[in-house]
């Protein structure tokens, strides 16, 4: 090799062995990677531990908005248990208005024991109204003859209502109401409402009678229910509606009134008969009266009974 050949080899060579450290620059750059930036890779580690901290504490704080007992477990039929939403509630619930107190139960008499006992159309509310004003008229005129209070009509039991014929005596029709009571003793009242006002009571305060008197005794003033004046005999205002009322033993099972042409079977109140019905014809005999016991024994029979008067007056 002349000198001309060497020269141009080691300029050769001068340039491959440039090409040479540079290609093994690269690869070593490629298979060696340089240092990792740590100072970067420390702050992103860092805002995203805060970005999960931030997470979780929402999470928290939902959990906390969710009341207790949003939702509960009901057992299945297959024994399973399936979250069931329940209402939640506000955290400030509004005052619940306070329960009204039952009302009292509305003081007056007591009903009848059958609704046939309201006679001529008179409803339970009319005859307790006139009751009422009879009780007031009552008031109005105590401490004349010795008269005392009678008390409220939420003592009494209503047993009859019936329309009132007028006559001589006391023109104008009207009504009848007969009301008793037991306690604190035993008072019987009839009075007489007409053009809505009370026009007259009766009363009969006190329990018993004569010593000989039967299972059945008539009322001593039940003839204000059942005759016309005497100015009036023999001219009878037609048809009349009557009634009879009296006191019956707890043995007396059936009582018959007769009057005129007509028999009526008396309703049984609390110890009371009383009986109604409406003629057609002059009369001049009292209603006739009797009581039967369970068996059908005839116990009571007014044609014997002596303390009974038979005829009108």
């Amino acid at each position: 090799m002349n000198e001309e050949q060497k020269q141009q080899e080691r300029a050769t060579g001068g340039d491959f062995e440039a090409q040479l450290r540079g290609l093994l620059a690269e690869d070593a750059y490629t298979i060696r990677p340089s240092s990792a930036p740590y100072p970067a890779i420390r702050r992103q580690g860092t805002v995203e531990r805060r970005r999960r901290v931030a997470a979780a504490g929402a999470v928290l704080m939902t959990l906390a908005a969710v009341p207790v007992g949003a939702y509960a477990l009901v057992g299945g039929d297959t024994g399973g248990d399936t979250a069931a939403p329940t209402p939640s509630f506000s955290a400030t619930q509004p005052t619940a208005a306070p329960t009204p107190a039952p009302s009292a139960s509305p003081s007056g008499p007591a009903r009848p024991a059958t609704d046939g006992q309201l006679l001529d159309g008179i409803t339970f509310e009319q005859a307790t109204e006139g009751l009422e004003k009879c009780l007031a008229y009552d008031r109005g005129h105590q401490g004349i003859m010795g008269k005392t209070d009678l008390g409220s009509a939420d003592g009494y039991r209503i047993i009859l209502a019936m329309k009132s014929t007028g006559d001589s005596n006391a023109p104008g029709d009207g009504m009848f109401v007969v009301a008793v009571k037991e306690k604190p003793q035993q008072t019987r009242l009839i009075c007489r409402i007409k053009d809505g006002e009370a026009q007259g009571i009766n009363t009969s305060v006190g329990a018993g009678g004569p010593p000989d008197a039967g299972p059945v005794m008539a009322d001593i003033n039940g003839g204000k229910l059942y005759q016309r004046s005497f100015l009036d005999r023999g001219n009878w205002k037609l048809p009349f509606r009557w009634g009879a009322i009296g006191r019956a033993e707890p043995s007396v099972a059936r009582v018959t009134v007769s009057y005129g042409d007509a028999t009526s079977q008396a309703a049984l109140d609390h110890g009371w008969f009383v009986a109604s019905g409406v003629l057609n014809q002059q009369v001049s005999a009292a209603p006739h009266i009797k009581g039967y016991d369970a068996d059908g024994e005839l116990v009571y029979d007014s044609d014997q009974d002596k303390g009974y008067r038979k005829t009108l007056p």
